[in-house]
């Protein structure tokens, strides 16, 4: 996550009943910094709250003007989530998402007063927000659609100017291409990540971020059958000659993904920490 634009501003009002606050936690991995999002006037709901910055809720609460009822999570990574719980217990909220899967990238912190399904609806004054299951980056993951808007709140599944790192065991990659296959079939009018920018062209930014996953598992197929019986880590040069070296570290956790869906496909086979190709 690093190829943002030039700089965001803290605060800024999408239009009349959405605001979005800028959390001061840039990053090579966040970007500008995680978007929070507030939804209505006379009764508030926050969705991703982000990591616990004291200046960050304080300008949460600030910018809300009303009652903040709810506090909502897409997912519960370490930059979207841990604030949840302190901002309810300063105001009273809900907190609404799902609960955290176990590993070492999670909030264990976050536990949803209510456990959203797959098409659970919330009003806030006169705004109705649907949520929508969307696994992938993280195995608990929902995204949020504005249904007057057509809106589509993505969090981390599909970000502003980048691609994101599938993290197995807890992220799949299969997951995520059928996720963003159902975004895509919802049609929204424009994307609101948790990095960066509005995105004003979800089909043609959807599309994208599918084919450029299908080109790099398609370079990771080549790479097995030429190369049998490497580890993930060895494949990781042959495979991503187009990543800084820096960021290895994590491309080798989403090779370990698309590896592990052309396995799930029949088309890969691990012995132990080693991978050949295999079947058709």
């Amino acid at each position: 996550m690093t190829s943002f634009g030039p700089a965001m501003p803290t605060f800024t009002e999408l239009v009349p009943g959405i605001r979005r606050l800028l959390a001061p936690n840039p990053s090579m991995m966040t970007g500008p910094g995680t978007n929070t999002y507030l939804f209505g006037t006379d009764e508030v709901a926050v969705l991703d709250p982000g990591p616990v910055i004291d200046s960050h809720l304080d300008a949460i609460i600030k910018s809300s003007g009303a009652p903040i009822r709810w506090v909502l999570v897409t997912h519960t990574h370490p930059d979207h989530s841990p604030a949840a719980v302190r901002l309810a217990r300063r105001t009273g909220a809900e907190l609404l998402g799902r609960p955290a899967p176990d590993g070492p990238h999670q909030d264990a912190t976050f536990v949803p007063d209510r456990v959203l399904a797959d098409g659970d609806r919330l009003m806030v004054d006169g705004i109705e927000l649907e949520a929508i299951q969307t696994p992938g980056h993280a195995s608990n993951h929902v995204c949020y659609l504005h249904l007057a808007r057509n809106w589509i709140f993505t969090g981390d599944h599909v970000i502003d100017g980048s691609t994101v790192v599938i993290d197995p065991p807890d992220g799949s990659m299969s997951d995520y291409l059928e996720s963003l296959a159902r975004l895509k079939e919802l049609a929204p009018i424009a994307l609101a990540p948790g990095h960066g920018e509005l995105i004003n062209d979800p089909g043609r930014i959807i599309d994208w971020i599918i084919d450029h996953r299908l080109q790099r598992e398609a370079k990771v197929a080549v790479a097995l059958n030429a190369n049998p019986g490497l580890t993930a880590m060895e494949l990781l040069p042959l495979v991503y000659r187009d990543v800084d070296k820096k960021l290895y570290g994590w491309a080798e956790r989403s090779l370990l993904a698309h590896l592990i869906k052309l396995e799930e496909d029949g088309r890969a086979v691990r012995h132990r920490d080693a991978w050949q190709g295999g079947g058709s």
